[in-house]
């Protein structure tokens, strides 16, 4: 990657740690603190949470009829998600070992808070603790996806394609065939510390 786009890409990542810093500003404005890793609401704030709750029969009744005939449909995607939850697990333990990349972290991707929300009742937990588990899945298999493109192919598309993942941001232009095995090298060099490394930009103390 040439100097230009390697600044730029620089530049990016500052801006989102940025953005982490305010997000975690605005959090602790409205009374929301993190202890240990974990979610909690000033008393004041979680009794008025209570109040805003609405009941499940009430919820339920004032649910639309398309809503309530496609939820299994929607749920029915659990054991899919599971299968390849497991599946992906399974695929680093032995190929990221093999390998020498630094494994995903699954339960940086797969994080279950917000069904401590009071104002949220308890289909409307079950709702968010699936999304949280579909959507944490999805992200940790693009992460494990994109740290095996990165070992295997770090070379960016030529055209122009939606939803990449951040790493190809990283990776070789299309057609630089000049010196590429070397700098293929250097890509898989930067995996086996790739996380660790990561970690430490977002909390020093470790």
């Amino acid at each position: 990657m040439n100097s230009k786009a390697s600044a730029i890409v620089d530049r990016i990542r500052g801006l989102e740690a940025e953005l982490e810093m305010r997000i975690a500003e605005e959090r602790a404005e409205m009374g929301e603190r993190l202890d240990k890793g974990r979610a909690e609401l000033d008393r004041d704030l979680e009794a008025m949470h209570r109040s805003l709750r609405v009941g499940v029969l009430r919820y339920i009744s004032e649910a639309q009829l398309s809503v309530i005939l496609t939820a299994p449909v929607i749920y029915a995607l659990l054991l899919p998600f599971a299968f390849l939850d497991l599946s992906v697990s399974i695929y680093q333990a032995i190929c990221f070992r093999a390998y020498g990349i630094e494994r995903v972290r699954r339960r940086d991707y797969i994080v279950y808070d917000r069904g401590k929300l009071s104002y949220l009742n308890a289909i409307e937990k079950i709702n968010c603790t699936y999304c949280s588990y579909a959507n944490g899945v999805i992200a940790y298999v693009r992460e494990v996806a994109g740290r095996t493109e990165q070992y295997w192919c770090p070379i960016k598309h030529a055209l122009k394609v939606g939803g990449q993942h951040k790493r190809q941001r990283l990776f070789e232009e299309y057609g630089d065939g000049a010196d590429y095995r070397q700098r293929l090298t250097r890509h898989r060099d930067a995996l086996k510390t790739d996380e660790k490394a990561e970690r430490r930009d977002k909390d020093p103390g470790l």
